[in-house]
This record gives C-alpha cells, sequence and structure tokens, in this order.
C-alpha cells in the first residue's frame, strides 16, 4: 500500500464507516461507497448508497463480476473533504479497488487524489466541478454533467424567460455551489441579463434575515441557488415568511423531496435544472419498483450511482481483469456501455462523451428544466417541463 496522506491521517480517528456489508462469504472484489450518509446532505448519502447496493445484490444474484462476488464498503465522509480523505484512506487499508462516490465536488476532488496514489479507480455519480476531471487522472470518471453545463443550460434559461427582470445571484461559498453559480452567471450575463444582487452566504447558516432584507430592497423577481437542498430549503421558507414571492431556481443540488419539506408550500414554482429523469425510461419500471417496494424513492442520483456500478461490471469483463488501470483502460476507451441511464460512452478525460447518454438510441439533452409543483398525490415534487 501507498502512503497515506498526512491529512487523511490527521482526521482518521474521526471517519465514520459503516461497511463492510459482505453479500457472500466468498466475496472477492472489494467495492466501496461513499458520501454524506449524515448532516445536512444525508439524503444524497441515501441516494448513492441505496443505488450501489442495490446493483451490487442484481450483480452478485447474476454470478457476480468475472466470477466474482462483490464485498460493499460504505463510507461517510459527512460532505466534508477531510473526513473524505479519511474515508479514501481507510478504504485503502481494507483493500477496496474501485469506488463509487462521492457526492460533492469539494469531497471527491482531494480523495481522488488517494485513491489515484493507491490504485484505486473511482465513477462519482454526483460531482459536477470541471475541475474533477481536468486534472489528467486516469482513475477518475463521472456518469452527471458537469457545471459548465448545466450552468450555461440555466443561465440560457434565465436569458429568456427572465429578460429585463431583476434576478440575483446566491451561493454558499462551496466548490460546488459557486461553481455553479459563478457558469450561470456567465450564461446569463452572455444573455443580456445583468444581475441585481451578487451574494455569498455560509452553508450551515440558519438564519438568513440579512439576506431576505437585500433581496427585498433589491426588488428581485428570480433568485438563483447555487447550493443544496437543505440550505435552499430554508432561504425560500424564510423568503416566503417575509413576503418574498420571486422563485427561487437552482441546479441539481436541491434534487431531493426533502427540498419541498424544509421550504414548505413556498416551494411550488421553484425551478430546477437536471438531467432527464431515468425513472421515466420505461425500461427502468422493474428496477424503479424494486426499490420502491423496499420503501425508497430511487430520486435523482440514486440510478447514477445504480449505473456506476453498471459500468464497472461491463468494463471489467471487456477487460477480462480486475485491474482498476486496465478496466480504466476500458472505461476511456470510448466503447459505449447499456445502463439505467441509457447508453453511456466517455471521454478520455472521464466525462460523459457528447455522444453519450443514448436511449433507444436517441440522444438525450445534459441538462433539462423543472419546475416544482403539487403532483397527483398532492404533495409538492419536481416535474420536467
Amino acid at each position: 500500500m501507498k502512503r497515506i496522506t498526512a491529512l487523511g491521517a490527521a482526521a482518521g480517528l474521526a471517519v465514520a464507516l459503516s461497511g463492510p456489508i459482505s453479500n457472500s462469504a466468498q466475496a472477492q472484489i472489494k467495492i466501496g461507497v461513499a458520501g454524506p450518509l449524515t448532516g445536512g446532505s444525508a439524503a444524497f448519502g441515501a441516494q448513492l448508497k441505496n443505488g450501489v447496493e442495490q446493483a451490487v445484490a442484481d450483480i452478485n444474484a447474476a454470478g457476480g463480476i468475472n466470477g466474482q462476488k462483490i464485498q460493499l464498503f460504505v463510507g461517510d465522509d459527512r460532505g466534508d473533504p477531510k473526513e473524505g480523505v479519511s474515508v479514501a484512506n481507510k478504504f485503502v487499508a481494507d483493500g477496496v479497488k474501485f469506488v463509487i462516490g462521492h457526492f460533492n465536488s469539494g469531497v471527491t476532488m482531494p480523495a481522488s487524489e488517494v485513491y489515484q496514489e493507491n490504485g484505486i479507480l473511482v465513477i462519482t455519480p454526483a460531482a459536477t466541478n470541471p475541475k474533477i476531471t481536468e486534472r489528467k487522472m486516469w482513475n477518475m470518471f463521472r456518469v452527471c454533467g458537469r457545471d459548465d453545463q448545466q450552468g450555461g443550460v440555466a443561465g440560457n434559461i434565465i436569458a429568456q424567460k427572465f429578460k429585463g427582470k431583476r434576478v440575483a445571484v446566491v451561493h454558499d461559498k462551496t466548490t460546488y455551489g459557486q461553481g455553479l453559480a459563478d457558469e450561470t452567471k456567465k450564461a446569463m450575463n452572455k444573455g443580456g441579463v445583468k444581475e441585481v444582487l451578487y451574494e455569498g452566504i455560509n452553508k450551515d447558516d440558519k438564519d438568513f434575515t440579512a439576506l431576505v432584507s437585500k433581496l427585498k430592497a433589491a426588488n428581485v423577481d428570480l433568485v438563483y441557488w447555487g447550493g443544496l437542498h437543505d440550505t435552499g430549503g430554508l432561504i425560500v421558507r424564510q423568503m416566503r415568511d417575509q413576503g418574498v414571492k420571486a422563485p427561487l431556481m437552482g441546479g441539481d443540488g436541491i434534487t431531493d423531496d426533502e427540498f419541498a419539506t424544509i421550504a414548505g408550500p413556498g416551494a411550488e414554482g421553484t425551478l430546477m435544472t437536471f438531467s432527464p429523469d431515468p425513472r421515466t425510461n420505461p425500461e427502468n419500471k422493474q428496477i424503479v419498483e424494486v426499490f420502491r417496494k423496499k420503501g425508497f424513492e430511487p430520486q435523482a442520483y440514486t440510478l447514477y450511482s445504480y449505473a456506476a456500478l453498471q459500468i464497472i461490471k461491463e468494463a471489467a469483463e471487456q477487460a477480462k481483469s480486475l485491474d482498476p488501470k486496465k478496466v480504466a483502460a476500458v472505461i476511456s476507451s470510448g466503447k459505449p456501455f447499456k445502463t439505467v441511464l441509457g447508453s453511456l460512452s466517455f471521454d478520455k478525460k472521464g466525462d460523459v462523451s457528447n455522444d453519450g447518454y443514448l436511449v433507444d438510441g436517441k440522444k438525450k439533452d445534459r441538462y433539462v428544466l423543472y419546475t416544482w409543483k403539487k403532483g397527483p398525490d398532492g404533495k409538492i415534487s419536481y416535474f420536467e417541463d
């Protein structure tokens, strides 16, 4: 085993790790899944964990990978970069060779360096900052899109729908939140919309009285939010409590029904960009029902996590090897992989290629617009426009 980073050693005693989960007494392939299982982003950690656990169960039931069963290790990074490095170092010590995670971009990047040093292949279902795949790392892939792609779509939508309106841009100062907000601002500025307010807040704050006062004073027509669902939900609730009726618009970081629970009735009318919902693909009806029968709704990144393990399996079988570098070479070769997200292929950087996201032979947009509104059950959720 190669060296463990000093940052990981310093935080090693604090790591929260619930693995391994053994699906077979003869388990031979060690795979890890990591994300925020506790804290404000725990809803997303649950998506990653449930998606991978179900994929492991299905793959093991079908004979495993190259005839070998999977042993799953689960790591809780709490959405914190230091904890992410600690989880990575623990995976190294446990002999994990493939990792699905992490969720936060700011956690994924330092953890991925530990994985690279120790020969571990990583596929993130959710980390969207462009730098994740711009560092020329052999081991880093993602099945989601990028902030510069999502921000471009969001900014263009704002320029079309809110031209001549008063738009505020607010972010949570994180790698993901500010990165997405800045890409969106760049695109909407190019489209002729100049923000009336650009503000950064602390993601762990609970009282946004000062922010809401600024929004009221600016008489905003739209608040673009770069951040996650828990903080975004609180902002919406406090906006409505203080009489600000402008809708919020966010990105993939608010893609969980918990957003509406936190925000309350004021969540209705919220706009959101995210990839096409794989739950709506008729081919996924059976797997979606499997999750629902277990009492878990496979929102957002659940099926992205499931797809990540499908890709590892297919690539390992094509490589006829469980050597992470040989598997990585197959993934980056441009070959298509059949997944619950559709047919995916990857470029040399580790991003889904421009030919990716093919469903029934038809190219799907990387990001589309959703509106939060009441569904047939009377609950507020997100629906593709």
